[in-house]
């Protein structure tokens, strides 16, 4: 049983406070990600869990008890970190084994493990090479190998996807997936990465100035976020957000115009939607305005409009072709809109909650 729970977990560096009150329960089994920019608090988040950081504030229970106090080696937590950590004078086999010989595993054990933890991340074929004498991509599988040797109740990873390219890092995640899924270990995952995120994770732990801005499955936090943080943090494009004023049900702002919102909300707002749910059309749309770039994705083509300060993004067919300056007309119902407190950027309203009715916020 590896459940972790964190209760107004604090992290204080003299006066600037890195993690502020963080309070979650991680379900046993369960692939938990840490979401959010440089600087934000989720690698220090990850660092009390194993250890690495005293608490300032609070408590970490793992497993049913209190561990504040236990160092890191006591707490039977792996860690797979960016920069790999491998020894350059070891061999693969040897690297992997390393953790056995330092909790003294019994020396009969090690052989059907390294083995057994090799053949999960393919390194079968390199157990006699030295890391100089592999790619990225195999020395972030050796770290893996030798998370996975220890059999831990916990595994944390640090952005292990990060020095590798992009090809790679789809091919690995596919296996850090699969890994998770055929070991069945708790695992906590620190990412700037959305995508990452988005396809790792069963619950996504949003991120920012040391705080928990949102906490929900993928589909939860893209389908309905709830601030104009996460809607801007998340998604390839991130949502479009326009600055604008809305009365008696309509929203306008330059080249904007959206009726069909809830009349009683008045003033300053902002109108968020995502760039696939809008479409192209030849007149009439809610939004005409010049296009200010056009982009072929291969599967699409992404129209770009520079409405006041914000980048709007439309997707449409791939085919599609537009001239820049070319006024260029988008329907932008209210039925796929999102509106924020202009002040707080707290979500106030959704056309597209899940059952397909409007959601109002309070």
């Amino acid at each position: 049983m590896a459940e972790l729970r964190l209760r107004n977990v604090t992290k204080r560096f003299g006066s600037y406070v890195s993690v502020d009150k963080f309070t979650l329960d991680i379900a046993d089994q369960e692939f938990l990600v840490l979401l959010g920019p440089s600087g934000c608090g989720k690698t220090t988040t990850m660092r009390m869990i194993a250890g690495l950081e005293d608490v300032s504030e609070g408590e970490i229970w793992l497993g049913g008890r209190v561990v504040n106090g236990l160092e890191p080696k006591d707490r039977d937590i792996s860690m797979v970190f960016q920069s790999y950590g491998l020894y350059p004078n070891m061999t693969v086999y040897e690297n992997i084994r390393f953790p056995l010989r330092v909790r003294k595993v019994p020396a009969d054990q090690h052989r059907e493990r390294v083995m057994k933890a090799a053949r999960m991340v393919e390194l079968t074929d390199l157990l006699d090479r030295r890391p100089s004498e592999l790619s990225g991509g195999q020395r972030q599988r050796v770290a893996l190998g030798r998370a996975i040797v220890r059999e831990p109740n916990v595994f944390l990873m640090d952005e292990p996807l990060s020095n590798l390219d992009a090809k790679l890092r789809v091919s690995t995640r596919a296996q850090i997936k699969n890994l998770q899924h055929t070991l069945k270990t708790t695992t906590v995952y620190v990412t700037h990465d959305q995508i990452e995120a988005m396809t790792l994770a069963d619950r996504v732990v949003v991120m920012t100035k040391g705080l928990i801005q949102q906490v929900g499955t993928p589909t939860d936090i893209y389908d309905a976020p709830a601030n104009t943080f996460v809607a801007s943090f998340i998604g390839s494009p991130a949502m479009n957000l326009v600055d604008g004023a809305i009365g008696n049900g309509v929203f306008e702002a330059p080249s904007v115009r959206v009726e069909g919102l809830p009349p009683d909300l008045a003033g300053p707002i902002t109108l968020g939607f995502r760039a696939e749910d809008a479409r192209i059309v030849p007149a009439g749309g809610q939004v005409a305005a010049p296009v200010y770039s056009i982009e072929l994705l291969g599967e699409a083509s992404m129209i770009s409009y520079r409405i006041g300060d914000a980048l709007v993004s439309v997707k449409a067919a791939k085919d599609y072709r537009a001239e820049i300056g070319e006024i260029v007309h988008a329907a932008v119902p209210a039925a796929i809109c999102h509106l924020f407190d202009a002040s707080s950027g707290r979500r106030l309203w959704a056309g597209n909650s899940r059952d397909g009715t409007a959601e109002r916020r309070r």
